[in-house]
């Protein structure tokens, strides 16, 4: 990033970072950007995404070539994206997932979709001449024979949101020491302690 270190309050990074080809060190340089106390708030696609157009790609393919390549662009899990912040340094960090579903008619109007939004794959391992139209109309048909209901065909879209601290030592919390807790938290809860054996 062509920013020096310390400079922003605020780092915003809306449905961009699946992009990243090095998704850690981008993180690692906007942290650096900002300045003590600062936020990161990011959202990106997360690894549920267009989970039934990749299924019904990979199933297409090796019935029809005899195997398969990346269709659809990886996208990070969400288990890595809190790692991948405490990586990049950021403190108290938080990751949060959201599954939207949507719905199409027919499997080409998604993919369509997806083309328009510059959502198409950009791997540099994928296949780079044109698809065969046989393999293109069984993935539609093994997509409306799969997940297909009701005339609808699902498609998912998994919103992950990082949120993450620049460090500060004064302004933010620090966790007690492990043990130091003054208070039962079966009493604040009002339940009584489990018996152990």
């Amino acid at each position: 990033m062509p920013f020096g270190a310390g400079r922003f309050d605020l780092v915003l990074s809306l449905l961009s970072l699946h992009w990243v080809n090095d998704l850690p060190g981008a993180l690692a340089q906007i942290n650096r950007s900002l300045k003590p106390d600062g936020l990161f708030l990011g959202c990106l696609l997360g690894g549920d995404t267009l989970s039934e157009l990749r299924a019904a790609w990979m199933a297409a393919e090796i019935e029809v070539e005899g195997g398969a390549s990346p269709r659809v662009s990886p996208f990070v899990d969400v288990r890595d994206a809190g790692a991948l912040l405490q990586r990049a340094g950021f403190a108290l960090p938080v990751v949060d997932s959201d599954v939207i579903r949507v719905s199409y008619g027919d499997p080409l109007s998604l993919m369509r979709d997806l083309r328009w939004m510059g959502e198409s794959n950009a791997v540099r391992t994928r296949r780079t001449g044109f698809t065969r139209r046989q393999t293109l109309m069984r993935a539609a048909e093994i997509y409306v024979e799969r997940f297909g209901r009701d005339g609808r065909l699902p498609a998912t879209f998994q919103v992950i949101t990082l949120t993450g601290w620049h460090p500060d030592q004064i302004a933010q919390p620090q966790p007690l020491r492990p043990g130091s807790g003054q208070q039962s938290l079966a009493d604040v809860l009002g339940r009584p302690p489990k018996e152990t054996d």
